[in-house]
């Protein structure tokens, strides 16, 4: 859905090598995996159907909350590989200066952890992969509500 898209916003802004991203700081990473995941979310809803702009708005939501993406982090953890997984760690464990408003710490954590693996993903240019995990977010963010 999304992939020749996102291929092009990284050779247009610039090259980043496969060392320096690992150089990132988690929280940078989720900066980058939040824009993604939003992104994402918002192209997912757009395709299912014209809708108005309040109402896309409100689904996203139930998509990009913290405590969504800790649910969705949950059910993805066992079908991601061990580098993903302490890509999650770090981002879980990260020392962020911000204050939860809508979720209590341990959801922002994992959501943090969660943004992280799509930065990773996204700069590491593991398009296949980030789709991957893109498209069982959804499902299983799907699973979790009903």
């Amino acid at each position: 859905m999304m992939d020749f898209f996102l291929e092009g916003i990284v050779c247009e802004t610039g090259d980043i090598s496969e060392k320096d991203v690992d150089e990132l700081s988690p929280l940078v990473l989720a900066y980058i995996g939040d824009a993604v995941f939003e992104l994402y979310i918002r192209t997912y809803l757009v395709c299912k159907g014209n809708s108005p702009v309040h109402a896309l708005h409100k689904q996203a939501t139930h998509y990009v909350k913290a405590k969504a993406q800790s649910d969705i982090i949950h059910v993805l953890i066992d079908f991601l590989t061990d580098e993903e997984k302490n890509i999650v760690r770090r981002g879980r464990n990260a020392k962020s200066n911000t204050i939860p408003k809508n979720a209590d710490v341990t959801e922002y954590k994992y959501a943090t952890g969660f943004e992280s693996l799509l930065g990773y993903l996204y700069l590491k240019k593991q398009y296949p992969r980030l789709m991957q995990v893109l498209g069982m977010s959804i499902a299983g963010h799907n699973i979790e509500e009903h």
